[in-house]
């Protein structure tokens, strides 16, 4: 096993020397040679159309009222065939309940790349809230101002510039009127109209060893940003830093909070809060490092991921992990306050009142809520499967009571985002599953459970491809512990169990991130209409059965994912839904170390596997970009964590003795500043140069473009998914080429 001082391909980790970039160019190059154009393909044609309909839903975000008519102002951004960059327009919500919705152009970025001779991805905007903008016209104005986010090439990084909504155009920064930074993984949102708190890579030692900001800046309106003072700052090895504010005045009880965050790791942070009507200083918040906190009016809403003793909470009770409740915000930070000062006779003075609105069981967990002005809906899973509860803020904003929700789990996705959380309850409800096109309404929150909840039926995703003889099911398979592994397989209805169905296993399996239904176009159009099953697998690293779950899959325990995995693979083939001669599975970034673990731990399991931007060397992963901030997650090769981190190491585990592996993809992205393209690179030039003379067939394609996403458009998207799932349904039906 090699150290980093005999990596012979460490070379590649330059990733824009004339070295690296040969070595892909040339590797594409052989990659299409072999597997053809696939933008030839049938494949890629329908994607793109797909991808490129005008029948797609237009999701929007409201940014206020339109001054002369009162309407909402609803903004979406919008690629298609002609904008293929995209269009940053506005309408009405008079305008979008219409069936023909009339937008006008805010921002064209496909004319601004071209003017500016940039390949701009649009990345996202931070608005000026409308309470903290003088010029808003207050709750029943409108935005005026936005912090836009372009990355060049679909990089992680990006360059800030501001933008005004009222005039459509940037404002000019050459002459001290905007706010606007280079490229970087910068951080900024509105402090007031004129000043932002910002965290960016002014030069040495502003950035972490994770390469985000390590310090916060109050930057005031025609200044430069090296001259804005230092207000918060962290130390060079935590992941980042960062300084908000949470507006929730507008609620009985609520004010204007403070909030400051050190992240030490990737789940661990120091939290310290002040109520801007407070004239006392930040207080540090007396929980566990990776609990989550929230404010709503009055309260502060906390998810508790490790068991919390009363001992600790300043109550009489203990609360146990995956808990979601809530406290009054001044009692706690009174209580806070104490125990920071170490003063024992306010502490036990400080007797707290906790609201419970959500406690797990073995097979539920919270993922997430919405809030709108008088409403919290929460997000549930049981067994994987979505529930909604509703709940209302009580009198004077009292404790919060439920008023109703879904009696069961369904297998579907579905979210309600509210429609401006500080004026109204109308909610935009989203509902789809893996084989039922999204469908959105607007809903309002007050009627939950009525015949008038739905206030109009807006936007619905037509069939996008022939789902009507197929069918979603649920299934467990038991992992080598003896743990029940969920998993959702779609498939054509009554499948002869005869073990000769292409089947496509996908998996993720990190950071707390739950994988469930929602609408698969690719996938149908590349996979399930030839014929095939497609399978996701909730394995643990995840967040499917919440905090414990992915907890128990971290480090040391790493393995657990990738036995889980093997599970459901030996599970479909026990069941005859496949054999190892037509399973292939995919998965990309964590999912691409699961994938490439999959070729070196259990490569007699699967005929095809395709490995998309993933983490590959686990000797040099946290030197690599953003890696250093991952190893909450994986551990520290440089310590004695690097004996259980080679176990699970696939650039370290290729079996120079073995003849034979599966037909394997590798892809990834030269502008991919997260996930750095060299584990992808040094992998495949090492599998080649160990697999001459045997019978290893591996394809390397790495796009120039498209960050840690793979794709900067929709035509490259289409690209890259027509060359994954071509090649793996050729390699599961025996009619890919003979690599040479």
């Amino acid at each position: 096993m090699m150290d980093n001082e005999q990596d012979p391909y460490i070379w590649l980790e330059e990733v824009e020397s004339p070295e690296s970039i040969e070595f892909a160019k040339s590797a594409n190059a052989k990659c299409l040679a072999e597997l053809g154009d696939p933008s030839e393909t049938e494949t890629y044609k329908r994607v793109l159309t797909a991808l490129q309909s005008d029948d797609r839903i237009p999701y929007v975000r409201m940014l206020g009222y339109d001054e002369d008519k009162g309407d909402m102002l609803l903004y979406n951004f919008w690629r298609d065939a002609n904008n293929p960059k995209g269009i940053w327009r506005k309408t009405t919500m008079q305008q979008y309940q219409s069936a023909d919705t009339k937008w006008t152009t805010v921002l064209d970025l496909d004319k601004l790349a071209e003017e500016e001779d940039i390949s701009w991805v649009w990345k996202g905007y931070t608005a000026l809230p409308r309470s903290l903008d003088s010029q808003s016209g207050g709750p029943m104005g409108r935005v005026t101002r936005v912090l836009l986010n372009l990355s060049r090439g679909g990089a992680d990084a990006t360059y800030l510039r501001e933008f005004d909504l009222l005039t459509e155009s940037f404002v000019d920064a050459e002459n001290g009127d905007g706010f606007s930074l280079p490229e970087a993984k910068t951080r900024a949102s509105y402090k007031s109209r004129d000043v932002l708190l910002v965290g960016a890579d002014t030069g040495e030692d502003s950035m972490t060893s994770s390469g985000y900001p390590r310090t916060v800046r109050e930057w005031k309106r025609g200044t430069s940003i090296k001259d804005a003072p230092i207000v918060f700052e962290g130390e060079k090895t935590d992941v980042s830093c960062g300084q908000y504010l949470l507006d929730e005045s507008n609620r009985e009880g609520g004010d204007v909070y403070e909030v400051q965050s050190r992240s030490i790791s990737f789940y661990d942070r120091y939290t310290y809060v002040k109520k801007q009507s407070s004239s006392g200083d930040f207080v540090k918040l007396a929980i566990a490092l990776n609990t989550g906190v929230s404010f709503y009016g009055k309260w502060m809403m906390i998810r508790v991921k490790a068991d919390w003793d009363a001992n600790d909470n300043g109550s009489d009770k203990t609360f146990k992990s995956g808990t979601f409740l809530y406290v009054d915000a001044e009692s706690f930070l009174e209580f806070s306050k104490a125990k920071e000062d170490g003063d024992e006779d306010a502490i036990k003075n400080c007797k707290l009142d906790y609201h419970v609105l959500f406690e797990p069981t073995a097979t539920t967990s919270y993922s997430g809520y919405s809030a709108t002005k008088s409403y919290l809906i929460l997000y549930l899973l049981d067994d994987v499967k979505e529930q909604l509860k509703f709940y209302k803020l009580g009198e004077g904003g009292g404790p919060f009571v439920q008023v109703g929700g879904d009696e069961e789990g369904q297998i579907r996705s579905v979210s309600a985002s509210p429609v401006d959380a500080k004026t109204s309850d109308l909610i935009f409800e989203t509902t789809s599953s893996y084989i039922s096109p999204s469908k959105l309404v607007l809903a309002d929150a007050n009627k939950f459970g009525g015949d008038d909840y739905v206030v109009s039926e807006l936007k619905s995703l037509p069939e996008m491809f022939d789902s009507s003889d197929l069918e979603v099911s649920q299934h467990f398979a038991v992992s080598k512990d003896g743990t029940r592994i969920p998993y959702f397989m779609i498939s054509k209805k009554g499948i002869e169990l005869d073990g000769s169905t292409p089947t496509l296993l996908y998996g993720y399996g990190g950071f707390e991130v739950s994988l469930g239904p929602r609408y698969v176009t690719s996938v149908g159009i590349s996979w399930l209409e030839r014929g095939g099953v497609y399978v996701e697998a909730n394995i643990r690293g995840g967040g499917e059965y919440g905090p414990d779950w992915h907890q128990q899959a971290l480090r040391e325990n790493r393995n657990l994912c990738y036995e889980d995995f093997i599970a459901v693979g030996e599970h479909l083939v026990d069941s005859k839904v496949c054999t190892p001669q037509t399973l292939a599975c995919r998965g990309g970034s964590n999912g691409g170390l699961l994938t490439g673990n999959m070729l070196v731990q259990a490569p007699d399991l699967f005929k095809a596997i395709h490995i998309a931007v993933p983490l590959l060397d686990m000797k040099r992963y946290h030197k690599l970009l953003a890696g250093a901030s991952w190893m909450a997650e994986y551990g520290d090769p440089d310590t004695d964590d690097w004996n259980f981190l080679q176990k699970y190491s696939p650039y370290h585990n290729i079996d120079v003795n073995r003849e034979k592996y599966p037909n394997v993809l590798v892809t990834t992205s030269t502008r991919d500043d997260r996930v750095h393209p060299a584990h992808a690179r040094k992998t495949v030039k090492k599998l080649w140069d160990e697999g001459k003379g045997k019978d290893w067939p591996v394809y390397y394609y790495e796009n120039m473009e498209g960050g840690h996403g793979g794709a900067a458009d929709s035509r490259q998207e289409a690209f890259m998914t027509s060359l994954s799932y071509d090649f793996m349904w050729r390699a599961l039906t025996d009619t890919l080429p003979t690599q040479e």
